[in-house]
Order: structure tokens, then C-alpha cells, then sequence
């Protein structure tokens, strides 16, 4: 790791070792991380990979940390924080937007209501990166990025450039091809269709304030806990099994919206797979439904 911290050193890349997890995911749970870097482009990232392949250092890319779960014994591996820095957001063409992978996905559809570019509404208030969004697919409210995702950039496991478009990206519920490849994602192009402004913007309120009514945003999570079964909404499975404000420590499922295990205060990692265990088992036994975790856990 020392190695690591020399290149970081050299090419000015800023880093923090021993770093507490929790404050740099939404859930704010997680152990400290052996190693984080804030890369400022492609070529340190691919950089940072050719040294931890050399250096047999195991490597992991981290966003707005909305969608993981970090262990509550941290992560002893060379975390890639994309933020600030790996952050840009702008108009290639009329209608084409393109995005780094650290951005807020809120950034990119500010973006598009200032164009008065149609698409992006439905990620208004989804709580990402925009390469987190395209890493799963983010959806909400009938939209997902699939609906306008045609192109990722992407350093892969050998530390080289390349892309993925329109079919090899495999985008489909909450997945998408970067799964499995083991690239890091570091921009997004983003096709829309010219809208009025006013109708967008009155639709991003609408769905903000839906989010702001039914989700526990006062409380950190992880976004939804569950990924949605065929025919069911995960939610009501919950909460029709009597689950709506269970909790073990200081993990809870929110009083306000079944789908969302919260961090109501203190919990840990432990805490939270506890809790899930119990709903998942109880859902199974009670309405005969498998839950598949929406949310990765990492250590």
C-alpha cells in the first residue's frame, strides 16, 4: 500500500489512509478503509489500477456511496473515491448530455432543465452518483436510465480506456453489464429529446415532493433495501407482515415507507443484516416471495 501512496504522492492525487467509511456513504455506517484516493482523471485512475495490480492491492470504486453497505470491520483494499474532482457535467451537442461518473445524477438533470431537455425527470431527487445510476440502472417513477443511457467511458481491469454503447451496456432492472466486467465507469452520455422548460420543471417538483411525502429522507439509508419482485412491490410485502418499524439495534425499517432499512442512529453494518435477514425470511415464510438485496454490501 505504501507503493500506492508514493504514486498518489507523485502525480498530486489526494489520499486519506485509515478512513472512516461511514462518511462517505448515505447510510453513514462502515469501518475504516485501509486506503482512499481522489483521483482527478481517467489517466490517474488508470494509473491507481496499474499500481494495485502490480502491488497484488485489491481495488474498489466508490461514488456518492448511495447504494452499499460497508462492513463494519472497513476495507482493507485501495478505495477509488470518485467526487469533486471527477465531477463535470455539460452539453456535448443540443440534446446529447455528458456527465463524469463522481457527479450528483441531480447535477446532470439540473442540467437538463436549464436546456429545457426532456428524460432526466424522473432521476430528479435519486440520491447518486451518475456513475453509481448507470452502474445499476437507477429508476424511479416509471422512468430508468436505460431510457437514455446509450454510451459509458470506462478504465477497465487492466488500467486501459474503452466504452460500452447502446446493447453491450445490458441494461436492465437494476443491472447493467458493469456488474460483471470489472471496469470502473467514469462518464455517461446522455441522449434526451427537447421539452418545455416549465412542464419539466413542474414534473421534477412533483416528483421531488412524492419523494420528500413517502420516503424517510431524514434519515440516512441506502435507498430502497430491496430490489422489487415480479408482480409485487417489496415494500408492501413488509409492511403486510406486520415488519413497518421493526429494528434490530440501530437499524430500523422506516415507519414511513416499509422498503427502507434506515440508520435511525448508531447502527451498524451488523445491524443492518440482521434486520434484513429477519424481513426476508419473513416475507418468504409468510407471502412465499424471495427479497433479492437492491443494496451491495462491501468489506
Amino acid at each position: 500500500m505504501e507503493r500506492i501512496i508514493d504514486l498518489a504522492k507523485k502525480l498530486n492525487i489526494e489520499y486519506l489512509e485509515n478512513e472512516p467509511m461511514s462518511l462517505h456513504t448515505t447510510f453513514k455506517i462502515g469501518g475504516e478503509a485501509r486506503l482512499v484516493v481522489m483521483p482527478k482523471s481517467e489517466e490517474d485512475i488508470s494509473a491507481l489500477i496499474k499500481a494495485c495490480n502490480e502491488n497484488g492491492i485489491r481495488y474498489l470504486v466508490v461514488g456518492n456511496g448511495s447504494n452499499m453497505l460497508v462492513s463494519d470491520n472497513g476495507i482493507d483494499a485501495c478505495v477509488i473515491l470518485l467526487g469533486k474532482d471527477f465531477s463535470e457535467v455539460y452539453l456535448i451537442d443540443e440534446t446529447t448530455i455528458f456527465a463524469q461518473a463522481g457527479a450528483q445524477l441531480i447535477k446532470a438533470c439540473r442540467l437538463a432543465l436549464e436546456e429545457g431537455l426532456t428524460g432526466l425527470e424522473f432521476a430528479y431527487g435519486i440520491p447518486g452518483s451518475c456513475g453509481g445510476a448507470a452502474f445499476m440502472n437507477a429508476g424511479a417513477y416509471g422512468g430508468e436510465m436505460k431510457d437514455v443511457l446509450f454510451k459509458c467511458s470506462h478504465i477497465d481491469k487492466n488500467g486501459e480506456k474503452g466504452f460500452l454503447e447502446g446493447d453491450e451496456l445490458g441494461l436492465s432492472y437494476r443491472h447493467s453489464s458493469y456488474y460483471n466486467n470489472e471496469c470502473i465507469i467514469t462518464g455517461l452520455y446522455m441522449k434526451l429529446k427537447k421539452g418545455d422548460k416549465a412542464e419539466i420543471k413542474a414534473k421534477m417538483d412533483d416528483l421531488l415532493g412524492r419523494r420528500k411525502d413517502k420516503q424517510p429522507l431524514e434519515y440516512p439509508s441506502a435507498g430502497s433495501t430491496f430490489k422489487r419482485p415480479e408482480g409485487y412491490f417489496a415494500g408492501a410485502l413488509i409492511e403486510e407482515c406486520g415488519l413497518k418499524g421493526a429494528s434490530e439495534g440501530g437499524a430500523q425499517v422506516s415507519e414511513k415507507h416499509a422498503g427502507f432499512v434506515i440508520n435511525k442512529g448508531g447502527a451498524t453494518c451488523g445491524d443492518v443484516l440482521r434486520l434484513c435477514e429477519r424481513i426476508s425470511k419473513t416475507v418468504e415464510n409468510e407471502k412465499g416471495v424471495k427479497l433479492e438485496m437492491e443494496i451491495r454490501v462491501t468489506e
